[in-house]
């Protein structure tokens, strides 16, 4: 498999260069040449298959000859060592539970599967490569945990100012040796941006073999399609059409279940939440893409802008507005709607949710307002991104001792998990830069 940038189909690249490099020299970034096909009895036979198989059968076209197909199945198997239970609410509608991984997010998978890529190409180098990475919240803890004690490999993570919990803070700070976390005077947008511009800077790139493990790099998106089919596995209906909800930040999440209906996957449709960060809620109503200053709300992970990956998403659809309204929605919801969601769900359903997977709940209730005979047929399946106990500063006061807190949770919930000194930067593109070529000269 072969990669170019989303602005430049001709110049196609291997899967290692696009992981190495994260974006391409345009500034764009990388898609897969092609999409492959799954195999119709492949699809309605994944039950007979262990998730390490099915993971290999999804991802491993996308990989191509970069990397060998036992080193594959290893970093398959590493990366995959937990559970992804598919839990009922009510009527047909389920929730995927995505918090059971090392650092209670979504983005364990994605973080581990490129830390396991990494490291590999690393050592066929025989270089070190830098990660340097933006967060706004979850990646951050996944990424720190996935990369920590690496060999041949950094890693740098941008963070907000006041931008996550103070939970998800301990997880990108406390680990230290080849983790260095850096808090920046703004907004998400603005770490990424920065992080963009060293991809692009022709100084920083003489000195460092620079990589990213946001969403925007193709070995931390790609693997999220695993998500979707794990869902699917778990349905015991036969002929059910599926509907996702994705709580939608930077778009890498909902992309990747929109690329694994274009590999086979049957589903009807997906729902992009998102929190009073709208912009792409207000590109589908008036085909207009303009985004505005971040608005920090409880659900920090998708305080997110100017996402990323929704240029995946418009280029999947070929740019075309009709074709993409066929397969998705968005809509918003305040902290307000959010708190009131996860109060009635406790009620009535005895469920714990967090303020992302409100959000993915609330999308869904909306849209299935739409439609006659709701559950006629169809199952439909929000997605909670992460652990509540990660945000139980936000929680209703009621529902904090309800919360059973996992082992991950406990630890760094404990007096002596200790916080690594932070390195505090001005929103200043100028002093990273500076920062970063300072630091090589000393090492």
């Amino acid at each position: 498999m072969l990669y170019h940038s989303l602005e430049n189909h001709k110049k196609l690249v291997s899967f290692e260069h696009a992981v190495l490099k994260g974006l391409a020299p345009d500034g764009s970034l990388y898609f897969p040449e092609k999409i492959p096909i799954l195999k119709r009895k492949f699809i309605q036979n994944l039950i007979k298959y262990d998730i390490y198989t099915l993971a290999m059968e999804i991802i491993a076209p996308y990989l191509g000859k970069d990397i060998p197909e036992e080193s594959i199945y290893s970093i398959i198997y590493n990366t995959l060592n937990f559970s992804f239970p598919l839990q009922r609410i009510h009527e047909n509608i389920y929730v995927l539970e995505l918090f059971h991984g090392p650092t209670l997010s979504f983005k364990d998978v994605g973080a581990k599967f490129m830390a396991e890529c990494l490291s590999y190409f690393s050592k066929k180098i025989e270089k070190q490569v830098t990660v340097l990475v933006a967060t706004s919240g979850d990646t951050g803890g996944a990424v720190a945990k996935g990369f920590h004690k690496k060999s041949g490999i950094e890693v740098i993570i941008l963070y907000p100012y006041k931008g996550v919990s103070s939970l998800q803070e301990k997880q990108i700070t406390s680990l230290g040796d080849n983790i260095y976390a850096l808090e920046i005077k703004g907004d998400f947008d603005d770490c990424q941006n920065m992080v963009k511009k060293a991809f692009l800077d022709k100084e920083i790139l003489k000195k460092y073999i620079l990589t990213s493990a946001n969403s925007i790099n193709i070995a931390r998106w790609l693997p999220q399609m695993f998500y979707y089919f794990l869902a699917y596995r778990q349905i015991e209906e036969e002929n059910k059409e599926l509907i996702f909800s994705v709580p939608s930040g930077n778009f890498g999440n909902i992309c990747a279940g929109m690329m694994s209906e274009k590999m086979g996957l049957p589903v009807k449709y997906f729902i992009a939440s998102t929190n009073k960060n709208d912009t792409i809620p207000r590109f589908l109503k008036t085909e207009k893409y303009h985004p505005i200053s971040v608005q920090r709300t409880i659900s920090n992970a998708m305080d997110i802008s100017n996402p990323s990956n929704f240029s995946r998403i418009w280029y999947l659809y070929k740019k075309n507005m009709f074709q993409l309204r066929k397969k998705l929605s968005s809509y918003r919801f305040t902290d307000e709607e959010t708190l009131a969601i996860i109060e009635m769900v406790w009620k009535e359903h005895k469920y714990i949710l967090e303020p992302h997977g409100a959000i993915g709940y609330l999308g869904l209730r909306q849209y299935l307002k739409k439609i006659k005979d709701p559950f006629l047929g169809t199952m439909a399946v929000f997605l909670e991104t992460a652990h509540p106990i990660k945000f139980i500063d936000h929680l209703p006061l009621f529902l904090r001792e309800e919360i059973s807190v996992p082992e991950q949770g406990k630890i760094l919930l404990s007096s002596n998990s200790k916080k690594i000194k932070t390195i505090q930067i001005p929103n200043d593109y100028n002093i990273l830069k500076n920062w970063l070529i300072e630091r090589q000269r000393h090492q």
